[in-house]
């Protein structure tokens, strides 16, 4: 069965949250992201895109090439909510969807062209979205995530792109390489060098030169500039969490070895996340009890990776869940709602050295494995 995917993605998504509680910043160009010096850039509006600015530039260089801008230090939590209600929003319509990251997500239509005209279906979310939400959103619509995705790319801002298997060729051919998802700067430059710099060139290469190029990697890229892609949409409710428990040796009522327990499973956790590229949306903590009784309370809190932040969560959650009578048989801790993205994105303050900790940190665990260092 011809399957069809459909990739919704929020348009500058943090300028939009931005935007839209602050009207008057329609129309200016906005970057978001760290204040200091040290920052980097999360994201920008189309009208900073006109002066150069782009993520993950320094703060400093966007302020040298667009003084004019309007600054923003970003709000996780406010960003949280509104991924969330776009996330609500499409879970109500959908019938299968795929969180990718907070601002990203795709559907699978396939079949559902029996009862509806998938397009319009498609575009009725996409306008109860932007009427529920107010932020606005493209989409792109083909056979699978790659061509979808790239479709998506090509109706921004605020628009929408089918495009029908007959077409993915033609579609695809004139574009640059650089619009394949997994095509960066390094492999850009690399195909560029040798007069590869558009889809239908790449496309019409010999697989075996691209895998001698690229090895692997090369096939994969040579896949999806051919539009193939049986990637699957994964059901957002059936992504997998990821947990760790201890049984102590000795019921306990320890509490500081609680504590450095629960804070040992934390950097863990935050470790794999970070490792995974992934970002965590709701914290569980589990106590079982001498007489084996167990309970757990959850918390949803602002996307993070960062284990200081996991840590106040766990510790806050511990506070209202523990009954000080009973001796501590087991502690668990559960991280789930997992979304793509840089972790980088859950700190817009000023504090790179906590940021440049976290890099040295896992750097060390790469290389030496993940009990080489622990946090104090």
């Amino acid at each position: 069965m011809e399957r069809t995917i459909l990739h919704l993605d929020l348009d500058t998504f943090f300028v939009s949250v931005e935007r839209l509680l602050h009207p008057e910043l329609e129309g200016r160009p906005v970057i978001v992201g760290g204040m200091g010096d040290r920052g980097v850039v999360s994201t920008c509006s189309y009208e900073a895109r006109q002066f150069g600015v782009h993520s993950a530039m320094p703060m400093r260089m966007a302020r040298q090439l667009c003084a004019q801008a309007v600054f923003i230090r970003g709000d996780m939590e406010l960003y949280s909510r509104y991924s969330r209600l776009v996330t609500d929003i499409i879970a109500d319509e959908a019938p299968v969807y795929e969180k990718m990251s907070i601002d990203e997500h795709y559907l699978d239509l396939t079949g559902m062209d029996r009862f509806h005209d998938c397009q319009l279906w498609s575009h009725e979310l996409r306008q109860r979205i932007i009427r529920e939400s107010g932020l606005p959103i493209s989409f792109g619509l083909s056979e699978n995530k790659t061509v979808a995705k790239i479709a998506t790319g090509e109706a921004k801002p605020n628009g929408e792109k089918e495009v029908p298997i007959p077409y993915i060729n033609s579609f695809l051919d004139p574009l640059s390489i650089q619009k394949i998802p997994m095509v960066g700067e390094k492999t850009y430059a690399l195909l560029s060098s040798m007069g590869v710099e558009q889809i239908g060139t790449l496309r019409r290469l010999p697989p075996q030169a691209m895998e001698h190029v690229l090895g692997k990697h090369g096939i994969d890229i040579w896949k999806k500039a051919n539009g193939h892609d049986n990637t699957p949409v994964c059901p957002y409710q059936e992504r997998k969490s990821i947990s760790k428990e201890r049984t102590f040796e000795q019921d306990t009522i320890d509490i500081n070895a609680v504590h450095q327990c629960m804070a040992r499973m934390v950097e863990s956790l935050g470790y794999d996340l970070r490792s995974q590229h992934k970002l965590t949306g709701c914290v569980t903590l589990k106590i079982r009890y001498s007489d084996f009784d167990t309970h757990d309370m959850q918390q949803r809190i602002p996307y993070t990776a960062f284990d200081h932040l996991l840590r106040q969560t766990v510790n806050s959650l511990f506070d209202r869940l523990y009954n000080r009578r009973m001796r501590i048989r087991l502690v668990g801790v559960r991280l789930s709602e997992l979304v793509s993205g840089a972790p980088q994105l859950t700190l817009f303050d000023d504090n790179t050295e906590l940021t440049s900790l976290y890099d040295a940190m896992d750097r060390i665990k790469n290389r030496f494995g993940e009990n080489a260092i622990h946090h104090s």
